[in-house]
């Protein structure tokens, strides 16, 4: 019996208002709208370079600024991520990923582990891509990697458009976790730690 990885989270505060569904096993199909077209094209790279199917639906206060809207996808993703895995049994957990976007390169490397970490080393020649803060990006990364519980390791080896850093380094985040959570067909039933859990 194959299992559903399958989760949708709804998350509502003062600030914002999101809604996130979630599958791991799917085509890469992404409906996402938070109100920020740069984002939102970032998340559209991880569903499509994932192949996890995502629908995301914010509103947020972006009259303020765009800080709690991006901060809090990154924390209901990261929730229904972790829900979607559940035991995390059977998959690969480790990954990693050199992504090259034109002069850019960016490694990403993913522990399932169920111990949330972020090591970001990013820095970006323009402080905004379109409309956005490149500062805003961590903060993303941050939030998932908390909410996912998984440890995240992202770093810009080179490059000089912001642009290109930003997606080598979400489209890098896609296909480490793509192989991260891919089913290993040898252990299948076994959750991958000698701990014997990856949900604590």
């Amino acid at each position: 019996m194959s299992i559903v990885r399958r989760a949708k989270v709804t998350r509502t505060t003062n600030e914002t208002d999101i809604a996130v569904s979630v599958d791991l096993d799917g085509t890469g199909q992404g409906r996402i709208a938070t109100g920020i077209g740069f984002f939102d094209h970032m998340l559209d790279q991880v569903a499509r370079h994932g192949l996890m199917d995502l629908d995301i639906a914010a509103k947020g206060d972006l009259h303020i600024d765009m800080h709690h809207t991006v901060e809090d996808v990154g924390i209901t993703l990261g929730q229904a991520v972790s829900q979607a895995l559940g035991e995390r049994r059977g998959i690969r957990r480790y990954a990693s990923c050199d992504l090259p976007m034109d002069e850019a390169l960016s490694r990403v490397a993913v522990d399932v582990s169920g111990r949330p970490f972020l090591v970001w080393r990013v820095q970006f020649p323009s402080e905004k891509i379109g409309a956005m803060d490149t500062e805003l990006f961590r903060e993303f990364f941050q939030a998932f990697s908390q909410h996912a519980k998984i440890t995240l390791h992202v770093e810009n080896v080179y490059g000089e458009n912001s642009h290109h850093i930003a997606e080598s380094c979400f489209k890098g985040a896609a296909r480490a976790l793509r192989s991260a959570f891919e089913i290993d067909p040898r252990t299948a039933d076994v959750v991958p730690s000698t701990k014997g859990t990856l949900s604590v």
